[in-house]
């Protein structure tokens, strides 16, 4: 009985996503709904997700799309073609999700605006993914990353005093989109529970680069404009150099802050009262960084993360490579080994979220360009022949 309730395919077990969008935002949105158990489906146009296209050291498919895009079956329609638009009203009139990142004023040249479809289906969650919203004077602006880093304040909170503003690396805004989808696309399919009906959920980059900074947009009445917004504790907290390696340290906490001390032999800094707080520390790290420059250089980076172990928190910088075989993510099983018929065999991340009981099974690859085209129209009537005349017309690929 126990093993049966384990295997129950994940929380979103039936539930049937159709992945319109493209790069980032929106289909590592669809892939966490994968991890949950969704069925998604990526459809995309002739000419592929513009992702599969990014300069990539690995040569059959870019590592980015591989890596965005795990966990969903592929099928590659013309909707420009009315016989192609056919096909996706009979998928979405099945689907229980849709997502798509067209600006505003597209889907309903399409003819898939949420209006369009929720006639098909009213149970439908239709979920857009804009640069910045669906009204106002940029709304059918295309946004991107890192122009949203820049134009919120990200890349000028970044950059160093006096220099200029820079980029965040590792496409943040577009992830933290990515976990408003999954969490929008989620809360819409629980209300229709109870409800009956589907909903449109929007989601922007604006939004999204904004609510990342939540702790920063607070302004009080008569606070001038420029005040101290940044979030970082200063003093010894960040990146420190070692013997070898560097090492980072927070160690804001007393607690913390007398363990470093005491590791790192500089006893007498933990009974200075100048130096008893965060404040204070941070004050005085023109005097207190020194001294522990010289004392982190007795080891390395890897030999002071061990000696400090669960007293200091700290992490030796380590390469992404490390990750694959690091002993806390294999515990965790967060690696999964995945065969794809272009590509071969290849290692990468499996799951963002853990379920103790509707756990969900190991997650497919990505698909190669249209994979499942042909399994895909078969699940919801379309015949071989007809399949077939798709093809000749160009409207399938």
């Amino acid at each position: 009985m126990m093993a049966a309730l384990e295997s129950t395919g994940g929380p979103l077990a039936g539930v049937r996503v159709l992945d319109l969008s493209a790069y980032i935002a929106g289909p590592y949105g669809c892939a966490l709904l994968a991890d949950q158990g969704a069925d998604v489906v990526k459809v995309e146009p002739p000419s592929g997700d513009n992702l599969r296209k990014y300069p990539s050291t690995l040569e059959a498919e870019s590592r980015a799309f591989l890596g965005v895009n795990r966990g969903k079956r592929g099928l590659v329609l013309d909707l420009k073609k009315p016989q192609a638009l056919a096909v996706l009203h009979e998928l979405a009139r099945q689907a229980d999700v849709l997502v798509h990142n067209f600006r505003p004023s597209v889907p309903a040249r399409l003819g898939i605006s949420y209006e369009q479809l929720a006639e098909i289906n009213p149970r439908l969650i239709y979920c857009a993914v804009t640069g910045y919203g669906e009204t106002g004077p940029l709304k059918d602006k295309a946004g991107y990353d890192q122009v949203l880093q820049t134009m919120t304040g990200m890349c000028a909170l970044q950059g160093k005093a006096e220099g200029p503003p820079e980029v965040l690396y590792g496409s943040v805004v577009d992830y933290y989109a990515s976990s408003m989808v999954a969490a929008g696309v989620a809360s819409a399919l629980y209300e229709r529970e109870r409800s009956g009906r589907g909903q449109f959920v929007g989601v922007s980059l604006l939004r999204s680069a904004l609510a990342l900074q939540s702790a920063r947009l607070v302004w009080a009445e008569g606070e001038p404009r420029h005040v101290g917004r940044d979030m970082r504790s200063g003093g010894i907290t960040g990146i420190h150099p070692t013997g070898e390696g560097y090492l980072y340290i927070s160690a804001n906490t007393p607690h913390f802050w007398q363990a470093l001390c005491a590791k790192t032999g500089l006893h007498e800094l933990a009974a200075n009262e100048r130096y008893d707080s965060v404040r204070k520390r941070a004050e005085h790290c023109d005097e207190i960084v020194p001294r522990l420059h010289d004392a982190l250089r007795a080891r390395s980076a890897l030999e002071w993360e061990a000696l400090f172990g669960e007293e200091v928190p700290c992490a030796a910088a380590r390469g992404v490579e490390d990750m694959f075989d690091f002993p806390q993510v294999q515990a965790e099983h967060m690696i999964s080994t995945f065969e794809h018929p272009v590509v071969g065999s290849y290692r990468g991340f499996a799951q963002a979220i853990k379920f103790g009981r509707t756990r969900p099974d190991t997650p497919r690859a990505a698909p190669a360009f249209g994979e499942h085209s042909e399994a895909v129209l078969a699940e919801v009537g379309i015949p071989a022949n007809r399949v077939e005349e798709l093809r000749r017309q160009g409207a399938l690929g």
